[in-house]
């Protein structure tokens, strides 16, 4: 008769050392164990075991190579607010793999911001960007990756010195399991362990998202919203000169080109980008000025359609960054915004230089301005979208 698998109770404390101990020497072996979620429980195995995969694919019932998702754990007393760097693509550290900094991936500013305001929880990145070790759980050089708010789970897989996928714990075609009960009376003794964390508490399976050069493709719908999604990776930017008619309104199209660029050639605002610009003293509905049109179009940048618009709390209030020309422009702003949005506020320019007014100059006067403007966007793009 076979064996029945490990039960260990989580449910109301998380798993002792010893607990730990037998999971990650069960992984390790190449067996299989079922572990909670928020979502639906999850049946899981040592990544880079090509013995454990096999294992894998064929209790799920898989005829083909699907992939897999790589599953992180949260450190121990982490939270959004602590202060402490989450285990996530960029953080984590996975020693099988060698360096214990993982590369960044394409687009990881962009990533970043969405582990930092959806994990722990129900979001499947999928990334481009494939460790040697895990070339047999990914789609190319895509992978996906997960980081579960279970904290029993959580817990786990923060300490295993190795990395581990997991899939939802039903046979194909089927209907994920939502309690450790189910998940025994299923696969039983096909796996070495079982943690009981309780019913899974969102009884859905999370939003699959995939983030990379040239694409944001929601994958799967789930609790998080497409809109919430782009609303998340993106920034929305304000540019700020005096009358809102040359230097701001040349940033504006300069920095959204940049981004475009950047993003593979997909429109900024598919990825949740805004772009504005205002001026200090701008007087609303005005033109851009003919030179600063002409820099633009040499550039294949069309501002002829833009309209002046003055600086306000309401206009400003939405924005993530607030880019100013001059020192002048930036002081002005913190004089006249709420303290709570000064934080907002800087310079263009990452070395403090002030972007000199064009206005009245010559073509090349335009040209030049227009160089520097573009000279301090480059240095921003790494911020705003990733290597």
């Amino acid at each position: 008769m076979s064996q029945p698998p490990l039960q260990i109770n989580c449910t109301s404390s998380a798993p002792r050392a010893d607990e730990q101990q037998g999971l990650s020497q069960a992984l390790a072996r190449g067996e299989l164990v079922a572990i909670p979620t928020e979502t639906v429980y999850g049946l899981a195995a040592r990544a880079d075991s090509p013995e454990a995969i096999r294992r894998l694919r064929e209790l799920k019932g898989y005829q083909d190579q699907r992939p897999f998702t790589w599953h992180l754990g949260t450190p121990p007393l982490a939270s959004k607010n602590d202060g402490l760097k989450h285990s996530s693509p960029y953080t984590a550290t996975v020693p099988s793999l060698g360096d214990p900094r993982l590369e960044p991936r394409p687009l990881d500013a962009i990533v970043r911001r969405l582990t930092n305001r959806y994990w722990p929880g129900p979001l499947t990145l999928v990334v481009q960007g494939v460790p040697a070790a895990m070339r047999a759980v990914a789609e190319g050089d895509w992978i996906g990756l997960r980081q579960p708010a279970h904290p029993a789970t959580g817990l786990i897989l923060h300490s295993l010195p190795f990395p581990v996928v997991a899939t939802s714990a039903n046979r194909a075609g089927q209907a994920p399991l939502l309690t450790a009960q189910a998940v025994i009376a299923e696969f039983g003794s096909d796996l070495a362990a079982v943690v009981d964390g309780g019913a899974s508490c969102l009884n859905e399976a999370s939003a699959v998202l995939r983030v990379g050069r040239g694409h944001f493709d929601l994958l799967r719908e789930g609790l998080v919203t497409e809109s919430d999604l782009r609303s998340s990776a993106g920034l929305a930017m304000a540019f700020v000169c005096t009358g809102n008619t040359c230097r701001s309104p040349m940033a504006e199209g300069l920095a959204r080109a940049a981004t475009r660029r950047a993003l593979g050639e997909i429109d900024p605002a598919s990825f949740g980008f805004e772009f504005h610009s205002m001026g200090v003293f701008a007087s609303p509905g005005s033109p851009p000025s003919v030179h600063s049109v002409a820099a633009m179009n040499a550039r294949g940048i069309d501002i002829s359609d833009h309209h002046s618009t003055p600086t306000s709390p309401e206009n400003l209030i939405g924005m993530d960054r607030i880019y100013c020309l001059t020192r002048s422009h930036a002081e002005a702003l913190l004089a006249s915004l709420p303290r709570a949005m000064g934080s907002k506020v800087e310079l263009l320019d990452p070395l403090g230089k002030d972007i000199p007014d064009p206005i009245g100059g010559s073509e090349s006067d335009y040209e030049l301005c227009a160089r520097s403007i573009d000279q301090a966007i480059a240095a921003h793009i790494a911020e705003w979208v990733g290597k």
